[in-house]
């Protein structure tokens, strides 16, 4: 018998908790629920307590994001010798076949390092839209899913996004976890790359599933006095996100272009549009160098960052 560790991270997610880890109760599947919680101001954590006793919760003293929250999970399911651990977003619930449909894809296909189920939207109606997108890159999936008629039993991808991620303990032994100079977004872009660097494939399972309510936590969402530059941020992150690309002359490029477009946008006294892409620079300045030595560290084996 296999050891799963289904590992969640929470941030205020009463909306979602409690369909999320009954889906979990409810799987074919037995297995170990950890959940981190990132700080929570509503009720996820008493709730956990309250009624979900025997679920191993990690209580954190502030918001460590995404990657961090999942390597402390991923830490403590290595420290108990789980065979996999599956990452499930608080938002995302699965069907009581999922995870013993993933493993038993494994079981046949032992080369990959991510395994992941198809995503479906909050009431199972349709694809996720994110994840339609991925899809778009393996025309065989989509051809034979067209056709109700699935000539693979595991499908290859360059990227999935980290809401439902099978991984084997190898994998974890040998890529380690999320690279923490991705606070959120990107993360889960930076450990593709580092799979696909390291020889391991990604998959997606056909008539494999889970819901993600992505919808209903967009809604909810209020938009930052900041949002302009946390995007920015996080379209510099998911860019450079890539291990295996030397990004050195690109990066200096746009730091030439930025200077030089904030030095006519001065002249020509466009003040607040001169600060804007002085942040912009800032940001550069701040991130490439984080991400740049985090491809050295990425590049050699081990468990970084567990």
């Amino acid at each position: 018998m296999k050891n799963i560790s289904v590992i969640i991270v929470t941030y205020n997610g009463m909306k979602w908790i409690q369909k999320c880890l009954e889906s979990v109760l409810n799987s074919s599947v037995i297995c170990e629920i950890t959940v981190i919680d990132n700080n929570s101001t509503d009720e996820t954590v008493s709730y956990i307590k309250s009624k979900h006793p025997g679920i191993i919760l990690l209580e954190q003293t502030q918001n460590l994001g995404f990657g961090a929250a999942n390597n402390i999970g991923m830490s403590y399911a290595l420290r108990n010798k789980s065979d996999f651990v599956f990452l499930l977003n608080q938002d995302a619930y699965l069907q009581p076949q999922t995870l013993s449909i993933l493993i038993k894809a494994h079981a046949q296909n032992e080369g990959y390092g991510v395994i992941s189920p198809i995503h479906l939207n909050g009431d199972g109606s349709k694809l996720d839209k994110n994840f339609a997108g991925y899809l778009k890159e393996n025309d065989t999936l989509i051809f034979d899913s067209l056709h109700e008629n699935y000539s693979k039993s595991i499908y290859d991808m360059s990227f999935v996004n980290a809401a439902a991620w099978l991984i084997p303990r190898k994998t974890l032994e040998i890529i380690g976890g999320f690279d923490p100079v991705f606070y959120h977004y990107a993360e889960d872009d930076n450990y593709c790359q580092r799979l696909l660097f390291h020889g391991f494939k990604i998959g997606v399972v056909p008539k494999c599933y889970i819901y993600h309510d992505r919808e209903s936590r967009l809604m909810n969402s209020k938009p930052s006095n900041q949002y302009d530059l946390i995007l920015k941020e996080r379209q510099l992150k998911h860019r450079w996100a890539n291990i295996n690309i030397y990004i050195n002359d690109e990066v200096e490029e746009r730091k030439r272009y930025l200077s030089k477009l904030i030095a006519k946008l001065f002249i020509k006294l466009k003040f607040k549009k001169a600060n804007y892409y002085k942040r912009e620079l800032a940001l550069i300045e701040r991130i490439i160098p984080k991400i740049y030595t985090s491809r050295v560290i990425n590049k050699q084996k081990g468990t970084h960052y567990l």
